[in-house]
C-alpha cells in the first residue's frame, strides 16, 4: 500500500525561531536541525497561532484557532483522572487534576485525516490537550507525559494506559521509543506518521536537569546572541529571569536542553536513512510557541508577562521541512505561514483527500515548498491569547488588548524589534484603524462566540475545564501559578 510517504513529525517546545545556529544564533549548537534546514526548506517567518503550549498544539493539530477549539491557555486540569491514579492520587504533583477531559473532542485533526488513508499513527513525547491515558484522534501507538510539563530527570510518563515515573533523561527516552517506531513500522506496508513531541527547551534549566556534556558545552559562553535588557516591569513574579551571572546560567540551561534535543533529532534522521526510508519521509520541525529569553527584558513566552505579550520573539517559531525530491533543498524562504495552515499543507501534499471544514482560516502552503514559491501564505497573519489579538503584515503589527488596552503599534519596516510604539499617536491613528478593522471582521469570521477567547479571563495559570457556554458557569482559569510541586 506505501504509495505515500511517511511523515516524521518533531514538534519541541518553547523554542524561539532564533534558537537555531543555521537562523543566525552564533551561540548555539544545534548540527542536526542545520543538516535538516541544508536538505530542506527553512521559514523566517512562521508563527504560532497562541503563545502558550495547549492553544498552539491544539491550532497545529486542528487548523483551528483558539476561539475556535477553545482552548485558550496550558491545560493545567483534564489529563489525568486522578482517582484512578491509585496511591499516587495523593501526590501533590497532581493536585490539580480531577478528571478527564478530552479537548479537541468532536474536531478533526490531521492525524485524523492520516489514519483514515491507512498510515500507522504514533506519539512519542508531549500531548497536554486532556486525557493523556487514552490514544486520541487516530493514533495506535502512545507514550506521552502524564500532564504536559515535568521535570527532566522525574517524568510522569504514560505507557500502555499507566502511568509511572522515570528517572531517566525525558529527551533520550522520548528519542528512544521514537527509534523503536521507526524500526517496527519501517518494514509495513502502511505508511507510518510519528509524531515526536519533545518537553524540551521548556523549563526547568537548573544544571542538575540536563546532561554534563551539554552545560558544559555552554560554561564559558558569553551569550552574545541575545539581549542583556533589564526586566520587563509586566514580568509575572514567578517568572524566571535575571541579568550577569543568572542570565547566562539560564541561558546555559536552555541552550544545553536544545542541543540535548537536537541529538536525538540526529539520531531520528539517521536511522531513517539506515532504515532506507529518509528518501521517501516527509520530515517536519517547528517548535509549539516562540520564547523571549531576555528579548524585551522577558524570561518566557505569552504568558511571561501580564498582560500577556504577543513580540515576535514569542509568536515567531523555526519551521523546516525536507522531502527529497519533493521539497526544495537548501532554500529559506520569507514566505509568512502560520501553524493553522499545517492539516491544509499535509492534506494537500500528501493527498489525504480530507473533507476539511469550510470554516478553517489556514491555507495550503505547499506551494511553497514545492515549487519555491515566495508569495505570503497569507496578507496578515493573526494570533490571540485570551483577549489579547495581534495582526501583523510585513510593514506593521498591531495588538489589541479587550477592552480596555494598553494597545501596541509597531512598524516593522523600520523597527523590527518592536521597540517604539506608535499606539495612540495621532499621526498613526489611521493605520491603527485599519489594523484594528482588519482584525475584528477576520475574528468575527472565525472565531465562534461559544468560545471566543475576547470574553475569556484567562490567566495564564492554566485552563482547568472547557471554556464558554462548555463550563457550566464554572471556573475555568486558574487564579495562582503553583499547580504542582516536588514531592
Amino acid at each position: 500500500m506505501k504509495q505515500r510517504p511517511n511523515l516524521l513529525f518533531i514538534l519541541t517546545d518553547d523554542q524561539g525561531a532564533w534558537a537555531l545556529r543555521c537562523a543566525g544564533n552564533t551561540d548555539i549548537h544545534t548540527p542536526n536541525l542545520d543538516r535538516l534546514a541544508a536538505q530542506g526548506t527553512r521559514f523566517e517567518n512562521f508563527f504560532c497561532a497562541s503563545p502558550v503550549c495547549s492553544p498552539a498544539r491544539a491550532s497545529i493539530l486542528t487548523g483551528r484557532i483558539p476561539s475556535q477549539h477553545g482552548v485558550h491557555d496550558w491545560i493545567r486540569s483534564g489529563s489525568l483522572d486522578r482517582q484512578a491514579l491509585g496511591e499516587q492520587a495523593g501526590d501533590p504533583y497532581f493536585a490539580s487534576e480531577d478528571r478527564p477531559v478530552r479537548y479537541l473532542e468532536g474536531l478533526v485533526t490531521y492525524p485524523d485525516l492520516l489514519a483514515r488513508q491507512g498510515y500507522t499513527c504514533a506519539l512519542a513525547g508531549k500531548w497536554h490537550l486532556g486525557d493523556s491515558l487514552h490514544p486520541q484522534h487516530g493514533f495506535s501507538h502512545w507514550y506521552t507525559i502524564g500532564q504536559g510539563g515535568c521535570l527532566y530527570n522525574r517524568a510522569d510518563v504514560v505507557e500502555n494506559g499507566t502511568l509511572h515515573f522515570e528517572s531517566r533523561y525525558i529527551t533520550d527516552l522520548i528519542t528512544e521509543r521514537a527509534l523503536e517506531y521507526l524500526d517496527a513500522l519501517s518494514g509495513s506496508e502502511n505508511p507510518f506518521y510519528i509524531s515526536v513531541h519533545y518537553t524540551a527547551p521548556h523549563d526547568p534549566w537548573d544544571e542538575d536537569q540536563h546532561p554534563k556534556e551539554y552545560i558544559d558545552l555552554y560554561r564559558n559562553c558569553a551569550f552574545t546572541a541575545t539581549p542583556d535588557e533589564p526586566l520587563h516591569p509586566d514580568r509575572i513574579p514567578t517568572a524566571p529571569g535575571g541579568t550577569g551571572e543568572e542570565r547566562k546560567r539560564l541561558l546555559r540551561g536552555y541552550y544545553a536542553a536544545v542541543t540535548a534535543m537536537d541529538a536525538g533529532v540526529g539520531r531520528l534522521l539517521d536511522r531513517l536513512e539506515e532504515r532506507g526510508q529518509a528518501e521517501n519521509t516527509l520530515v517536519i520541525f517547528t517548535a509549539d510557541n516562540g520564547m523571549n529569553m531576555g528579548h524585551h527584558g522577558i524570561w518566557g513566552k505569552g504568558n511571561g508577562t501580564f498582560p500577556f505579550n504577543l513580540f515576535d520573539t514569542a509568536v515567531k517559531v523555526p519551521f523546516i521541512a525536507r522531502w527529497p525530491g519533493h521539497v526544495r533543498a537548501g532554500r529559506v524562504t520569507e514566505s509568512m505561514c502560520s501553524h493553522y495552515d499545517i492539516i491544509q499543507t499535509l492534506n494537500e501534499l500528501l493527498d489525504l483527500r480530507g473533507d476539511l471544514p469550510a470554516d478553517l482560516p489556514g491555507h495550503s502552503f505547499a506551494d511553497v515548498l514545492v515549487n519555491g514559491a515566495e508569495a505570503d501564505n497569507h496578507v496578515v497573519i493573526l494570533d490571540e491569547y485570551g483577549s489579547s489579538r495581534m495582526i501583523r503584515n510585513r510593514e506593521w503589527k498591531y495588538i489589541h488588548r479587550y477592552p480596555y488596552g494598553p494597545h501596541e503599534l509597531y512598524c516593522l519596516a523600520r523597527d523590527p524589534g518592536e521597540r517604539e510604539n506608535l499606539a495612540g499617536r495621532p499621526e498613526y491613528a489611521e493605520i491603527q484603524a485599519r489594523m484594528l478593522d482588519r482584525l475584528q471582521n477576520w475574528y468575527c469570521t472565525y472565531a465562534d462566540p461559544a468560545v471566543d477567547g475576547c470574553r475569556e479571563a484567562v490567566t495564564g495559570f492554566g485552563q482547568m475545564r472547557r471554556p464558554g457556554v462548555y463550563s457550566g458557569g464554572r471556573p475555568v482559569y486558574a487564579d495562582s501559578p503553583k499547580y504542582q510541586t516536588e514531592p
